[in-house]
């Protein structure tokens, strides 16, 4: 049996950090990682969902293993509706181990889900994309935090990115 795992998150921009999840997934977990980029029409985006999307698909062009989609509503859902047999989530502090342990019980009270935390590397724990945003608003280059193909869509940025819908 092929096991699917959903890395679920607003990815605004894809970062190392989350790359190195994936790997990490894919080298010990899953066969198969889809990337899901939920929408929260609340949530305001340095990145609009069509280019969110092209920056991941253009990271993982040559995996078939990995894949990216959006979707509306729970994340749980959504997983249910690719088959997936369990979230994965980074996890770089112990706020964010808190945080994440009360979403998983949730999700597997909710739906019978499980959640994989994975530790995040030491050389990454440090990235975050509200991290890459806030250096980017300060006019500092940012390509040792994200993926090649991602820092080819940041550069073609103005000098001041601003917050879309």
């Amino acid at each position: 049996m092929i096991r699917k795992a959903l890395f679920a998150g607003s990815f605004d921009p894809f970062t190392l950090g989350h790359e190195s999840i994936v790997e990490h997934t894919l080298d010990s977990l899953a066969d198969e990682v889809v990337i899901g980029i939920g929408i929260n029409e609340n949530k305001h985006y340095l990145f609009p969902l069509d280019k969110r999307l092209e920056m991941i698909r253009e990271v993982y062009h040559d995996n078939n293993r990995v894949s990216v989609e959006a979707y509306n509503g729970l994340t749980t859902d959504f997983a249910k509706t690719i088959g997936a047999h369990f979230l994965v989530r980074g996890v770089r502090t112990t706020a964010e181990f808190d945080f994440e342990k009360t979403i998983a019980d949730i999700n597997r009270r909710l739906t019978g889900i499980e959640t994989a935390l994975l530790i995040t590397s030491p050389e990454v724990s440090c990235i975050s994309s509200s991290a890459v945003r806030e250096l980017m608003s300060f006019g500092h280059d940012v390509r040792q935090w994200v993926p090649e193909a991602v820092y080819r869509h940041i550069q073609q940025l103005p000098t001041s990115p601003h917050l879309t819908h």
